[in-house]
């Protein structure tokens, strides 16, 4: 048995050994019988050219960031949308909004940005630009202080909950305040000496305030916040770009004011290099908080504005022009308080050096985006934020430097007439 077992043992291995002599005879007999699969080759050249496009294209956003762009469908969330599906720099756009807007080339996930279930819309995303505030001039700041600020808190917590690297926010160049002594420029790490209020600086300093805390809250999350300075172009109204259309310009006496403007899209342009590069070199990768101004270089003299504008100013004491602007918002017949008026007679021009180092420059000057204020509000007519009818456009053009206090007290008597009525 012994003797049987190894001779089936001997024959075995034998067995064992040939097969690494044997394939290279099947291989070297197959070699003819490949011939027919030269069909394949073409198959796979047909489909090459797409591989290789679709590889074109994921190549120029390779590294890039998965980027949640919130306010999508509207205003300057959506040119921030388009902007960013078109930059080889990002590697996909996701569109978050309550309704589907017409950017393309983004995919949408509908979401509201004041609800916690938000952070299920960023799953897979490294950033989220968030443009929250809408400066309109006609909208009523005290509902939508909530929304804009709880809006803020949830994204940032939302954004920490989905393990989200970085979250940008754009507020603006007003939470330095516009003050009589503020000199010009003011640096960029100026303390932010705005006064807390109902108005739109409400909204911006609170913004502020839970931007600065959410990385301390949340570990590992950065947050940049753009400080853009006086915002104009398309779409938008503001009370800065109001005071520009009325028949005449406002002015403190004793103190002389300087412009800077922000275009939108140098704007959009500097978020784009902030989402896909960030500020510091290590904003994105530990955390922390970062803040930069966005605007034009230099600035504008009233002596500029009123070339540029064509219109001459109007010169009144600071208590009567503080004390009337204030006395009109409280009745509501204007939407600009004194502390608007602020930022209309002060300087507020600040010098921006964190984008300047990473290589950003405004493409637009000061004087070509007081230009582009004026043509976005051709035709139309304002005197303390209140958009005239074409009646009182038409007085206006007739009373000359009266306009003010005839439309002011005007404006009196219908604010009075609405409350007894």
């Amino acid at each position: 048995m012994s003797n049987g077992d190894g001779e089936v043992r001997a024959r075995r291995s034998e067995g064992e050994r040939k097969p690494p002599t044997a394939p290279p005879e099947r291989d070297a007999g197959a070699k003819p019988r490949r011939k027919p699969a030269a069909a394949k080759p073409e198959r796979d050249a047909e489909a090459k050219p797409k591989t290789s496009a679709r590889k074109g294209r994921s190549m120029t956003r390779r590294g890039g960031p998965v980027v949640a762009v919130t306010g999508a469908a509207h205003g300057l969330g959506e040119v921030l949308a388009r902007r960013l599906a078109a930059s080889a720099g990002v590697k996909k756009v996701i569109a978050i909004d309550t309704i589907r807007g017409d950017a393309a080339d983004v995919t949408w996930r509908l979401a509201d940005v004041r609800e916690p279930a938000l952070a299920d819309r960023l799953s897979g995303v490294d950033v989220v630009a968030h443009l929250a505030v809408d400066a309109n001039a006609a909208i009523e700041r005290p509902d939508h202080r909530s929304t804009t600020v709880r809006g803020v808190a949830t994204v940032l917590t939302a954004a920490a909950a989905a393990g989200v690297r970085h979250v940008v926010i754009v507020t603006s160049a007003m939470v330095y305040g516009a003050q009589a002594d503020n000199p010009t420029p003011l640096p960029e790490d100026a303390e932010l000496r705005a006064a807390p209020d109902s108005t739109l600086l409400g909204e911006l300093l609170e913004m502020e305030r839970l931007a600065r805390q959410a990385p301390r809250t949340h570990p590992g999350l950065a947050v940049t916040v753009l400080r853009p300075a006086a915002l104009v172009g398309p779409g938008v109204d503001t009370v800065v770009t109001r005071h520009f259309e009325a028949p005449r310009l406002l002015a403190v006496k004793g103190c002389s004011t300087r412009w800077q403007f922000c275009h939108v899209d140098d704007l959009m342009s500097a978020v784009e290099l902030v989402v896909v590069e960030g500020i510091a070199d290590d904003d994105t990768a530990a955390g922390g908080h970062v803040a930069a101004v966005v605007g034009c270089e230099g600035s504008l003299s009233r002596g500029d504005v009123e070339r540029v504008t064509g219109k001459r100013h109007i010169e009144l004491p600071s208590t009567v022009a503080f004390g009337t602007a204030e006395r009109l918002h409280r009745i509501g017949a204007t939407p600009a308080s004194s502390s608007d008026l602020q930022f209309l007679v002060y300087p507020w021009v600040v010098g921006g050096v964190r984008l300047a180092a990473r290589g950003w420059r405004p493409s637009v000057t000061n004087e070509a985006a007081l230009r582009a204020a004026l043509a976005e509000s051709a035709g139309r007519h304002a005197i303390g934020g209140h958009r005239l009818g074409r009646r009182d456009a038409a007085a206006g053009a007739a009373v000359g430097a009266t306009v003010a206090l005839v439309g002011t007290a005007a404006l009196v008597r219908r604010a009075r007439r609405r409350r007894h009525a």
